[in-house]
């Protein structure tokens, strides 16, 4: 269910904002172009996923020179970021906001906005995308081409292709 509130904010929406960034349960909200996106927490399946990706990515990447996070991070700017479920970085400062990722990776959720997410991160030079879809136990790993997001077999970037990792996810 999407819910749009107009400026000016009434005083209860900018109190729960604050409410929920108090309690630290703003990690997945999201600023789309100024556009506040607020995110509930996944299901657990989510949770059991990016584990298994984390384990399944990890050496990969860094045998490449990559810094695997498979947690989330924002990427773009502070007035406009997603929150991606985890990544892949290429060396470089620690910041709160990442201009761009090797590999963005988006886990579905009923709901969710990651279709609409592909023309940011292609704008955002994101190279790879990893989408995985818990319901129907699939995966679809796509790279940038002309600013385009085209399904691959196998990453330019890792060792790994969709077909690999879909046998090896222990799927809840």
């Amino acid at each position: 269910m999407a819910t749009v509130v107009l400026d000016p904010q009434p005083p209860e929406i900018a109190a729960l904002i604050a409410r929920r960034q108090k309690l630290d349960l703003d990690r997945l909200d999201e600023m789309w172009e100024g556009v506040y996106h607020m995110n509930p927490a996944p299901h657990s399946r989510h949770a059991r996923i990016v584990q298994q990706l984390a384990e399944l990515i990890g050496e990969p990447a860094r045998a490449a020179g990559l810094v695997p996070v498979m947690s989330v991070f924002n990427l773009g700017v502070a007035d406009d970021y997603r929150v991606p479920d985890g990544g892949v970085l290429r060396p470089g400062p620690d910041a709160a906001y990442h201009p761009t990722a090797a590999i963005a990776v988006e886990i579905l959720s009923p709901g969710d906005e990651t279709w609409e997410k592909l023309p940011f991160y292609a704008a955002h030079d994101v190279d790879e995308l990893l989408i995985v879809d818990p319901e129907t136990r699939a995966i679809r790993w796509m790279a940038l081409d002309g600013g385009a997001y085209s399904d691959v077999q196998t990453s330019a970037l890792l060792a790994l292709g969709p077909a690999e990792l879909t046998t090896k996810i222990d799927w809840p």
